[in-house]
C-alpha cells in the first residue's frame, strides 16, 4: 500500500510543478512583450523629436531667405516638402510667427529694426488614442 501512495504523490508533485513553471513562462512572455513595445515607442519618441528639430531647421532657412515674413508649412509625405528615410512617416506641422522691434540708435545715428521669431514645430505618428501615437513639439526663439 505504501508504494501506491508515494507514486501518486510523485504525480501530483510534477503537476503542480509544471503549473508552476508554465506560469512563469507566461508572465515572462507578457514582461517580454510589453518591454518590446516600450523600446518601439522609445525608438518612435526620439524619430518624432528629430522630424519635430527639421521642421525647426526648415524655418530656420525660410527665415533666412526671407526675412520678416511670418510662416508655416505641413510636412506631407509624397510631396516637395516630404521628409525622407527613417522620418517619412512623420507629420510634421511649422508655424512662426515675426515680430519686429525697433533698435537703439547705432554710431550713424541710425535705427535699426531687429526681427524676432518664435518657432513651433510639432511631429506626429499614428492616431490619436491609440497605443502607437506619438507627438513631440519642438519650440525656438530666432533672431
Amino acid at each position: 500500500m505504501r508504494n501506491t501512495i508515494q507514486r501518486g504523490f510523485s504525480l501530483v508533485s510534477a503537476i503542480f510543478l509544471l503549473v508552476v513553471l508554465a506560469g512563469l513562462g507566461a508572465v515572462m512572455v507578457t514582461f517580454s512583450t510589453a518591454q518590446n513595445q516600450s523600446l518601439a515607442m522609445d525608438v518612435l519618441g526620439s524619430r518624432a523629436y528629430q522630424a519635430a528639430h527639421a521642421g525647426i531647421e526648415w524655418a530656420s532657412y525660410n527665415i533666412a531667405v526671407n526675412p520678416g515674413v511670418a510662416g508655416g508649412t505641413t510636412f506631407v509625405p509624397g510631396t516637395g516638402t516630404a521628409l525622407t528615410g527613417n522620418l517619412e512617416p512623420f507629420n510634421v506641422s511649422v508655424n512662426y510667427s515675426a515680430d519686429s522691434f525697433n533698435d537703439a540708435a547705432n554710431a550713424g545715428g541710425t535705427v535699426g529694426v531687429i526681427w524676432m521669431y518664435n518657432v513651433t514645430s510639432t511631429a506626429t505618428f499614428g492616431t490619436v488614442g491609440t497605443s502607437n501615437y506619438v507627438e513631440r513639439v519642438v519650440t525656438a526663439k530666432m533672431r
